[in-house]
């Protein structure tokens, strides 16, 4: 499946060419009269500057009227407490980050209470699809792409396995991965529990336990550890989670109803989820736009030094895409390129 790719170069106008990128690229042609479509994108964490610009989303939400949809902006509630927790705080941070040229509609309800289970292949069995996603006639995922401590970058596959799920099914994906607590290494100092959010590990005859199901494997207490005696185990099954749960979600569009649309700007080390993404680990690559998720980010990863990636997070970037590809999400790891200069 083709990618159609426009470069970051600000000598030309960008959104005069994403809008020939999008012609091109069919971005569209998923979109029939009286649509409800899913615009899915991230607002950012409120504080964290390195997100999709709004102006971008505004022709893309103006595309979608033209063609005869119903756009609204659209996003899942985290599991983490921040300030994008619950609907109503979400919301919010949409609205200060600029994201006001559409209806936001939190995904997953007031409190995460609204998905659908659905049943999947691969790692996982059954994910927790958000409720607005599941039910809406057309989608249209616009993706930043971004490292990530645990997957190695954030791009399509993971805007849709981990961002088009519920707590529940994001706490699914995280919980592939395993924890480890070294005791003879343990001093039985706590700091684990004090930097833990949720105050999930315990202390016991002077060890750290964490057995707590609620625990997502965020790294926090691996790197407070003053002993070093925390570490993760599996980290790569979060990858194939990710390739599983995306296929869920999109087992709940008919054929030919989702498109794609990536902006490689800004690519931090971390997650757009952080207020502080950490730096920018390489300069500015273009846009992309395609029909597959697969074929979208193997064409980003193929384009940017994804080794880099790589190193910082200790996990292949490319194991994700394999994984979709593998599980049958259509679309090819060495795409055919069409450049828009």
């Amino acid at each position: 499946m083709a990618v159609y790719f426009v470069p970051w170069n600000t000598s030309n106008n960008l959104l005069q060419k994403a809008e020939q990128l999008y012609e091109e690229a069919g971005t569209f042609n998923c979109i029939q009269k009286g649509d409800l479509v899913a615009i899915k994108l991230h607002v950012g964490e409120l504080g964290n500057p390195f997100y999709v610009q709004p102006f971008f989303v505004h022709e893309i939400v103006r595309k979608v009227k033209e063609v005869g949809g119903k756009p609204f902006l659209t996003d899942s509630n985290t599991y983490y407490h921040a300030r994008r927790y619950n609907a109503y705080d979400h919301m919010i941070t949409a609205l200060i980050n600029g994201f006001n040229m559409a209806p936001f509609i939190v995904a997953d309800g007031l409190k995460s209470e609204n998905y659908r289970v659905v049943k999947t292949v691969g790692i996982l069995d059954e994910i927790e699809v958000s409720g607005a996603i599941a039910e809406a006639d057309a989608m249209i995922v616009i993706s930043h792409n971004k490292g990530h401590e645990l997957s190695g970058f954030g791009g399509a596959i993971k805007n849709l396995g981990m961002g088009c799920t519920s707590h529940l099914g994001k706490l699914r994906q995280h919980r592939t991965v395993g924890l480890e607590i070294d005791h003879a290494k343990c001093s039985g100092c706590g700091v684990c529990k004090e930097t833990c959010e949720m105050h999930l590990p315990e202390i016991i005859e002077g060890k750290a336990q964490n057995t707590s199901p609620q625990c997502m494997r965020c790294p926090l207490c691996i790197e407070a550890c003053p002993m070093h005696a925390i570490k993760f185990i599996h980290k790569e099954n979060l990858s194939r989670a990710l390739a599983s749960a995306a296929y869920g979600v999109l087992s709940t569009f008919k054929k030919d109803k989702v498109s794609y649309v990536s902006f490689a700007k800004d690519i931090a080390r971390y997650c757009d989820c952080l207020p502080n993404p950490g730096e920018i680990m390489m300069k500015d690559i273009g846009i992309f736009a395609s029909d597959s998720p697969v074929s979208i980010d193997a064409a980003f990863l193929y384009m940017a030094d994804y080794k880099s990636l790589n190193e910082a997070s200790h996990v292949d970037c490319m194991l994700q895409v394999k994984e979709a590809k593998d599980l049958g999400i259509a679309g090819d790891l060495q795409p055919n390129m069409i450049t828009i200069n």
